[in-house]
């Protein structure tokens, strides 16, 4: 079972997250602030941390740069701050993602999930379920509803790299750089041909469609509550 620590000071929704994590496989350490935190952290280190930023002492940005010294597993900020600046600074003093409130239980999970892929692969799955698509990284397979999907290898990283981070809106930029590659010259409109593609590919007549289009943003992956 994976450990996680969970700070945040609303007992309700603390309780709430901590319910369905624990059903759905983690182990979770419950802390309303960071009075104890760091000490319990350096003596056992969680497989992940959740931070919430607004906190009474210490705020999570403060907790963050102080685990950040010793700690250097899975780290992901949930939190009512949803300003851009607010999202740029917790991810560039160490987050490793950034979940705003409010969120669905299923859309947390995963992203924890997909945290933990990226930084510490051993204690992830090598099939990533994201409602009902469900892609297999080692076998390149997709499945949604039960019927194997058939995807060109663009098209399969592009929805490798969408499921990794669930809910959280790409601009085209970023997604030729994440799925071509930087030294690569791509036009920023490949990007809609080859998501109109993979859209083709995953829905059939009556399914709702999973890939969230975003004027004047990018794309995302939509995540449905249970």
């Amino acid at each position: 079972m994976k450990s996680l620590i969970l700070v945040e000071d609303d007992e309700r929704l603390a309780e709430l997250v901590s319910q369905y994590l624990t059903a759905n496989g983690f182990s979770v350490i419950r802390f309303a602030d960071g009075e104890g935190l760091i000490e319990r952290v350096k003596v056992t280190p969680p497989d992940a941390i959740i931070l919430d930023v607004m906190l009474p002492g210490d705020d999570g940005f403060t907790l963050c740069n102080r685990l950040r010294q010793f700690y250097s597993g899975p780290l992901l900020f949930m939190t009512a701050k949803s300003e851009s600046f607010d999202q740029v600074l917790g991810l560039e003093i160490g987050a490793d993602d950034y979940v705003v409130k409010p969120f669905s239980m299923t859309e947390l999970k995963a992203r924890i999930r997909a945290v933990m892929r990226r930084i510490r692969p051993g204690l992830a799955e090598d099939k990533v379920v994201v409602g009902d698509i469900e892609v297999d990284r080692t076998a390149h397979r997709v499945n949604r509803n039960g019927r194997e999907i058939h995807l060109g290898p663009t098209e399969f990283r592009l929805l490798d790299y969408l499921i990794q981070y669930p809910g959280r809106v790409f601009s085209r930029e970023q997604l030729l750089n994440a799925v071509w590659g930087s030294d690569v010259y791509v036009e920023a409109r490949t990007v809609d041909v080859h998501i109109g593609r993979l859209r083709k590919a995953i829905n059939e007549p009556g399914e709702k469609d999973p890939v969230r289009t975003v004027r004047s943003a990018g794309y995302a992956l939509k995540v449905e509550d249970d």
